[in-house]
Formats: structure tokens, sequence, C-alpha cells
């Protein structure tokens, strides 16, 4: 494994982030594809002894139980002192008038219903899930920056907004001397790189480390176009985010460098994302050991310019996928 720091900060992560939508029991109406405890633990000790050291969940899996699960395994695997746990806040896991978005109520009730799921007394890197148009952004950072101030969080994180709400709220945490976000989790793969304009130069001049999420495009990037999983089945977001008639080549794409240089289409998928130099670690989600170790694997991965462009080559433009 590779090591290098989060943004900006002195915190050293791991190149692969391992994403725990998936660990938690299974959820009615949320998702019928999750591991519980016990399809959970030989995933994260493998993911331990490759290295990886950087785990990223959110109050919001599986309402909650991912945090439940990952916070008694880490406890049990793994050196706290070591590990950089990071979670989320801003969709409900209660009901209520006030369980949703990031008002300074909001905030301040998650993370310490977090805090208790994990059984830790601190959270690494805590994120905003998604922008809350309801709330001031000055609420939502002045709540961050006591919350660093208690101990509770160490640093701030946010996800999947537009360029310019990202840098509203860097300039606002600067222009009142607030602790600011240090990290972007936003979704970048080869079939989803509208990203690209403006919100990774952002990150690249403002030095914010880049956490992307399904950097394979869920999976689609894995295997062939037709193929279909238990998730892929079920998950509607799926469907909505990916289109055959402008993502087929570029899925044929990988296939063919992946046989190229006889390894599987997830290295080649992973290589590219990690090469680009603002990208600090990308979350890989794991249903099975091998999605591990092959996301391990990819970070030893070089690709030529020649089959950059080539996978490069067949994107179009699209829409934005928050």
């Amino acid at each position: 494994m590779k090591y290098t720091k989060l943004g900006q900060t002195g915190l050293e992560v791991s190149r692969v982030c391992l994403g725990c939508m998936n660990f938690g029991d299974e959820t009615p109406g949320v998702h019928d594809w999750s591991l519980d405890e016990a399809g959970t633990r030989p995933i994260m000790e493998r993911a331990l002894e490759l290295g990886i050291n950087f785990f990223d969940t959110a109050n919001a899996y599986s309402l909650g139980t991912s945090e439940k699960i990952v916070g008694r395994l880490l406890r049990e695997m793994a050196d706290r002192d070591e590990i950089v746990v990071a979670t989320k806040v801003y969709f409900p896991v209660r009901r209520g008038r006030n369980s949703r978005g990031l008002s300074r109520k909001a905030i301040m009730a998650e993370l310490d219903n977090s805090l208790r799921r994990l059984g830790m007394d601190y959270i690494d890197l805590y994120q905003i899930h998604r922008w809350d148009e309801r709330t001031p952004i000055e609420e939502t950072l002045r709540a961050f920056d006591d919350a660093i101030a208690a101990g509770k969080i160490r640093y701030i994180g946010a996800s999947s907004m537009w360029a310019w709400q990202f840098s509203k709220a860097l300039y606002t945490s600067r222009i009142n001397g607030w602790s600011r976000f240090v990290s972007m989790q936003n979704q970048y793969s080869l079939l989803q790189r509208e990203e690209e304009r403006e919100m990774l130069p952002l990150c690249a001049d403002q030095g914010v480390g880049v956490i992307p999420w399904s950097p394979l495009a869920r999976g689609k990037l894995t295997r062939d176009w037709d193929e279909e999983t238990k998730r892929s089945e079920t998950d509607r977001y799926t469907k909505e985010r990916f289109d055959e008639n402008r993502d087929r080549d570029i899925v044929a794409a990988v296939a063919e460098i992946a046989a190229e240089i006889g390894g599987p289409r997830a290295q080649v998928a992973l290589a590219w994302v990690l090469s680009n130099p603002v990208v600090t670690a990308p979350i890989i989600g794991a249903s099975k050991i091998q999605h591990i170790e092959d996301a391990v694997a990819a970070v030893d991965v070089t690709l030529t310019a020649e089959e950059k462009d080539r996978l490069e080559e067949p994107y179009t433009p699209r829409g934005p996928s928050f």
C-alpha cells in the first residue's frame, strides 16, 4: 500500500479508501444487498492486512447499522490512533423535523449519535453528505468549528455539490477564521467526468483532497455491459446514471486494455482515477475479498498515455450526478 496526505493536512491516508455503504443490517425499503457483520468481517480483515487505513461510512447507511458494524470491527481489529474513520451527516436517520440537513441542532445531535454507534470518542473526517439549501452555510461551518474545538472531530469534508457552493464554503471559513473543508467526496469515474470542468481544478487550486465515490461506476466498469448483479438489478440509481448508448464503448475499452495487460478490469478503471494528481484516494465498495485485493493492486498499475487516451476518447458530456 502507498500513502499520501489528505489535501494540505498532515493526515496520512492509504491511496485506497474502503467505502462501507454496503455494510449493515438489511434495511427494508433501502437496499437488500448489505453484508451483515459476519459478511463484513473478512473484508475488513483483508483491508487492514493490505494496509488500508481509511474507512468511509455515513450515519444514513443502512439507517445507522453500517456505523455500528464498522465501529465494532475496527475497535476489535485496529489501533484507533493509526486508522482514519470518516462518516457523514445530512440525510435523515430518524423521524422528526430536525432529523435532516445541516442546522446546528441536526449536526450536534447526529454527531453524538454517530459517535455512539461507532463507539469512538472522535471522528477523523466528518463530512456533509450534501449541500443544505435551507440552512445558511455560516451556521453549518460554525457548528463544525465548535465540534472541532470540543475534540469530537479532527477534520471536516464535503461531498457532491456545485463548485460555486464549495468555493463559497471555503471562502466563508477563511473570512471567519473557522476550520475549513479539507476534502471533497464527489462522483468521479470513466463514466462520470463532469467534475473535471470546475470542481477538480478548484480542489487543486485550494489544496483540497479528493476522495471520489463510485470510481468503478457502481461496478459497470468491471464487467460486461449486460451482466447484472444483485445490486444492479434492484438499484434504481444504476439505471438512472448510466446509459448504454453513450457508455458501452467506454466499458468495452476498459475490457480491451485489461485483456492486453493481463489484469482485472477494476484495476484498469481504478488506475485511471488514481492517475489524476488531484485524487487522494478513491472510495471503493467491496462485497468480496477479491474486490479489496484488486483495488489495492491498482495502486501499482501505471497506464500509458496511449491507454489513457483510448479510455477517455469515447466519453461524451453529460449532466452532473449528485
